[in-house]
């Protein structure tokens, strides 16, 4: 990744989202297959490449998780003003700061997980312009955890999301999830019982993906034919389109869901 063409995300939001990969061909041999992905060099080293749909970045893959000792997952990434400040602000909840925050290209990165072991990153610097439920990108990132009022205090203290300054994210509970906005659009939900309800014991807390497909059924099929595994099609969120579950090969973890 380059200094050219590159923006400076809102604060807080999230930012870009990544496979941490065993190995770079596998993966982009399965997803290429399934989503259509073309992928190009990302400028950060061999082990790395940006997803192209219709030419447009929509993702990453890093051949990562043997490196960092951590499982195949796909990360969603936030954007920061201070790396450094936000690990402490992590740390100081109780929670882990896994990897870096390290100089990655044009920025700095790390990996983290909150109090409830849900896993994602974050990023200090500039990125290509790429916004949640916008062109390519991911149609939606929702966060399924056990408590999702303790889960949205945490990462509103670490990310200032709701805060008074100027250039953040703005958070609302609607329908018994809460709601992250950026510049006026939905970019993440947080979701787990109502806000009264007792914390849910059976949910394994993870950011989950869900990338845009036209034809369930068809994406559905290559995943299988390609060695990924496939939960039955059900009604998405919304109630207007089909979703389900995909596992690649490597056992990563991303929802595919319908306009």
């Amino acid at each position: 990744m380059s200094a050219q063409g590159l923006t400076r995300p809102v604060r807080g939001a999230p930012c870009w989202v990544s496979l941490l990969a065993r190995d770079l061909k596998t993966a982009q041999d399965f997803y290429g297959e399934v989503l259509g992905w073309t992928f190009r060099r990302a400028g950060l080293g061999d082990e790395f490449s940006v997803a192209l749909s219709d030419g447009r970045p929509v993702a990453g893959i890093g051949a990562l998780a043997q490196s960092f000792q951590v499982a195949v997952a796909w990360t969603v990434y936030f954007a920061v003003e201070d790396a450094d400040a936000t690990a402490a602000r992590i740390r100081e909840r109780s929670a882990t700061v896994a990897v870096g925050p390290l100089k990655v290209g044009p920025g700095r990165a790390a990996l983290a997980a909150d109090q409830q072991g849900a896993t994602f990153g974050f990023w200090e610097g500039r990125t290509m312009a790429w916004s949640v439920g916008q062109g390519n990108a991911p149609a939606s990132l929702e966060l399924r955890t056990r408590d999702a009022f303790a889960a949205t205090i945490f990462y509103a203290e670490v990310f200032d999301w709701a805060s008074e300054e100027p250039g953040g994210c703005e958070v609302a509970y609607e329908h018994d999830e809460v709601i992250v906005r950026a510049d006026g659009h939905t970019v993440a939900a947080l979701r787990g019982g109502g806000v009264e309800a007792a914390p849910d014991p059976r949910v394994r807390p993870r950011w989950h993906v869900h990338f845009p497909v036209h034809d369930i059924e068809a994406v559905t099929a290559a995943a299988l034919a390609a060695g990924g595994t496939v939960t039955p099609i059900t009604p998405n969120q919304s109630g207007k389109g089909s979703q389900a579950v995909v596992r690649d090969p490597d056992g990563g973890l991303f929802t595919i869901t319908t306009p």
